[in-house]
């Protein structure tokens, strides 16, 4: 559920917490603030006129994530 905190319990991240962004039930993946940055790498254009690497939160599956 959107809005609520929950605990990292597996992975990279194991121990952090952060609020839930955004769910996908179909994937089973779960996305949380300020957990599992990755590097992504961004072509130029009209948003993004610098281009180049961005760091953003990545989804983590259901599964590692319980409530805090």
């Amino acid at each position: 559920r959107r809005g609520v905190t929950v605990e990292v319990i597996a992975g990279d991240d194991k121990g952090k917490s952060g609020k839930v962004l955004m769910v996908n039930i179909e994937q089973g993946r779960v996305l949380v603030e300020g957990v599992n940055f990755v590097k992504k790498h961004m072509q130029k254009s009209e948003d993004n006129p610098q281009g180049g690497v961005v760091e953003r939160e990545a989804p983590l599956a259901i599964s590692n994530v319980k409530s805090a």
